[in-house]
């Protein structure tokens, strides 16, 4: 059984990081209905290319498992419409910058007034409060604000933003987990709730050890390349054809390591008996290794690497990461017939849940695919209603 079979979604999200809650809740079984500008709909049908068949890829990646309804929020029977289809909804989540939907009559406080037991998710940049309340903010922003950029990218050059956005997913993971939460709790209580979700504070509590290097021991992270800042070695290599990726963490590890490289004398050393050590003296170690990784190509490092029990990996793209064997073993891609472009891969959901499938094959929805069979189906709108409703612009 899909463990959110039943619960219905109101999606008012656009752009990354809500549709990427919402198509998450989706393929936990949710009825998700997102809710789109008529004749326009939400912005990424148009960001590209790539495109598929007139398919924007980016807006195929998280939209996956809904159904499309067009309303025009600025006419008072677009409004009506919405109030009448939140009557028998579980959830309303919403990615607008703070205050917009409250300018509409449908901010968070007007909403749980008419329905009590609703959850309520708004995911912004910044929150609708503090100095920088309402604030609007872009995954790249975020991440230069948030910290990650200064630990991204090389010693010596400029900051770099990471090649996924990851600021706006990290969101959007976050405020599907407080929708669950809030759900869970709503069972113990019957209350409903506000959950307030900002990517700047979601990309914070991803620093992790680097946030608590300055809050309890007063440093500065800086960007170290791919090396790692606690951890020796533990980063990239270049071999004789490409990249190796070790993880040495454990002394024991290290010792199985210098077997590995055939040199005695570096387990032996002093300076590297220890992982602090080996920290310490990360530049001496280095170049030590990056000389002897440059002798074999990466497949013979990888097989004796594995051999010997150590983390390691090579450095692939991202069409090489997708056709692994491990991924089509573990059921990550679902295959997914849509009405325009026909039977394509998509990236399901990385959750193996017992008796659970791994994500909706419906397909993601073309603009106002569903508004008919919403209406009618939800609202009891006969055909002829909703032909006045779009032939007014409404729908």
């Amino acid at each position: 059984m899909e463990p959110l079979a039943g619960i219905r979604v109101i999606d008012l999200t656009r752009i990354l990081a809500g549709p990427y809650c919402t198509q998450a809740m989706a393929d936990a079984g949710a009825d998700v209905l997102k809710i789109e500008e008529p004749r326009k709909g939400d912005d990424t049908r148009g960001w590209g290319p790539p495109f598929v068949k007139g398919q924007s890829a980016y807006y195929l990646a998280v939209n996956r498992g809904k159904r499309s309804l067009t309303l025009n929020l600025k006419d008072p029977r677009g409004r009506d419409l919405l109030w009448r289809l939140l009557e028998g909804a579980d959830v309303l989540v919403e990615n607008f910058r703070p205050g917009t939907l409250d300018g509409m009559g449908f901010g968070e406080a007007a909403v749980r007034a008419r329905h009590p037991r609703i959850v309520y998710a708004s995911v912004s940049g910044y929150g609708p409060d503090g100095p920088w309340g309402g604030r609007p903010g872009y995954d790249a922003v975020i991440q230069g604000e948030g910290g990650l950029m200064s630990v991204t990218g090389p010693p010596d050059g400029a900051p770099h933003r990471a090649g996924a956005s990851v600021a706006d997913v990290i969101a959007g993971m976050t405020a599907y987990q407080g929708i669950v939460l809030a759900l869970l709790r709503r069972e113990r209580t019957g209350q409903g709730a506000y959950v307030d979700v900002s990517l700047l504070e979601s990309l914070l509590a991803t620093l992790a050890y680097h946030a608590t290097t300055w809050l309890l021991a007063g440093e500065v992270p800086a960007r170290l390349g791919n090396r790692h800042p606690n951890l020796a070695p533990y980063e990239t290599f270049e071999a004789q054809d490409g990249y190796v990726i070790v993880g040495v963490g454990s002394d024991s590890l290290w010792q199985s390591f210098c077997a590995v490289l055939g040199d005695p004398g570096l387990a032996s050393d002093p300076r590297f008996a220890t992982n602090a050590a080996r920290v310490t003296n990360y530049d001496a170690l280095q170049a030590r290794l990056a000389t002897a990784f440059r002798a074999r190509p990466v497949a013979g490092w990888l097989s004796a690497l594995e051999a010997a029990g150590i983390p390691c990996g090579r450095v692939r793209t991202v069409a090489e990461a997708l056709d692994n064997p491990q991924v089509a073993a573990r059921g990550l891609l679902l295959e997914v017939d849509h009405p325009s472009i026909g039977f394509g891969k998509y990236v399901g959901s990385p959750i193996h849940l017992d008796d659970a499938g791994r994500g909706s094959t419906r397909p993601p929805p073309l603009l106002g695919e569903h508004t008919d069979e919403v209406l009618r189906e939800r609202l009891g709108l006969a055909p002829e209603e909703v032909t006045g409703l779009r032939r007014d612009g409404v729908v």
